[in-house]
């Protein structure tokens, strides 16, 4: 079994392989195109890649083993009648256009089952390996979705995707800013499961309101599924039990604000998080970058920060930016500065694979045979 990375960046999609001489960085795919999303499927070897084209839309293209990279359709958003016009939390119109593709995960209950996250908040979901799509009607017609806004970009997105392993009828979905939902029947209906989370960049009124929560980044422990960890604007929360209430963690950190979260493949206490200076300056704290682990399930917090940079750091890592191996002891984390680190012993130690590649937007740890 080989381990390669995906690296999706601004100008393209890097791959890397590990070797016995080390890791070895490959040329861009998609070379100066932003890449917003890729997956590995290890059911039949393909590899998708979503792309955001800005003016000439989003696209995605998928491609098996060796072969040419072949485009597939884009999910496309129903229309509204002639005239009619649907507005979100903010006020501002909801367009029914693809703006991009956030999220991609593996249905596993058909060969070549597919979920689809984007912006403007729809779920798509594909039975034929992105041959075609399909919208999600159940969730779009959830009677809060009114409430929702944009959390970064001006329409909400669905940027997680969490298949429960033992039953992949139940998804869990992470929409900034639109709470945490959940399905237990394969998507016909949802329910908004964000009870706990807690908005401080709202009226008092509203700060406990499921519908308006910013859930940064959501992330399943594989091997102990109800465990699942959250990265909230507001904090980090951690669901220890399944439909029970979030809980806030309050373990000493350098910040609770940040994107990135990764939970442990089999050990449901341990965690990561990349905490940074929130709101406007979104920067390491004091310019020191580091990484917290809880291994206590959120009591206690350790900084691991050991071969990143220690001083005049300006790096933001984004939601899909941190990466755990299914050894539960390898990472890997990019920045929007260029910089990508491997992780070794848990993040104790980490290492600069690469200083000078594009924006960063999202990594992930891939094994092959």
């Amino acid at each position: 079994m080989a381990r390669q990375l995906l690296i999706a960046t601004r100008k393209g999609l890097f791959t890397a392989t590990e070797t016995a001489n080390g890791w070895q960085l490959g040329d861009p795919e998609f070379r100066g195109v932003p890449v917003s999303a890729a997956l590995f499927d290890p059911r039949d070897g393909a590899l998708y890649a979503a792309l955001d084209h800005g003016h000439f839309g989003a696209k995605l293209h998928r491609r098996v083993g060796k072969k040419k990279w072949v485009e597939l359709p884009a999910p496309v958003y129903p229309q509204l009648q002639k005239g009619k016009v649907e507005k979100e939390g903010g006020g501002r119109p909801w367009p029914r256009s693809l703006r991009l593709v956030w999220s991609l995960e593996i249905d596993p209950r058909t060969p070549g089952g597919l979920w689809c996250g984007t912006i403007p908040g729809g779920l798509f979901h594909s039975a034929d390996a992105g041959a075609s799509w399909t919208f999600n009607d159940g969730l779009w017609r959830d009677k809060n979705r009114k409430k929702w806004f944009g959390g970064g970009y001006d329409t909400p997105g669905i940027h997680s995707i969490l298949v429960d392993p033992r039953d992949a009828h139940r998804v869990t979905l992470g929409i900034s800013c639109g709470g945490v939902h959940r399905t237990q029947n394969g998507g016909r209906t949802w329910a908004n499961v964000a009870h706990g989370m807690r908005a401080a960049f709202v009226p008092k009124d509203q700060v406990l309101d499921v519908n308006i929560q910013d859930p940064h980044r959501l992330s399943m422990c594989r091997g102990v599924p109800d465990r699942i960890w959250c990265q909230h604007h507001s904090g980090i929360f951690v669901q220890k039990q399944s439909e029970a209430p979030w809980r806030e963690v309050k373990g000493k950190a350098p910040s609770r604000f940040g994107f990135a979260c990764a939970a442990h493949p089999h050990d449901a206490n341990v965690a990561w998080f990349v905490p940074a200076e929130k709101d406007e300056c979104r920067v390491p704290v004091g310019g020191r970058m580091v990484v917290t682990r809880t291994d206590d399930g959120g009591k206690t917090f350790t900084v691991l920060s050991k071969g990143l940079p220690p001083e005049h750091a300006y790096d933001l890592v984004y939601r899909h930016g941190l990466d755990v191996a299914a050894d539960g002891a390898s990472l890997v984390m990019g920045s929007t500065s260029g910089r990508l680190w491997l992780g070794v012993d848990g993040g104790a130690q980490w290492h600069e694979f690469a200083a000078n590649l594009p924006p960063i937007y999202a990594v992930r740890w891939v094994e092959v045979d």
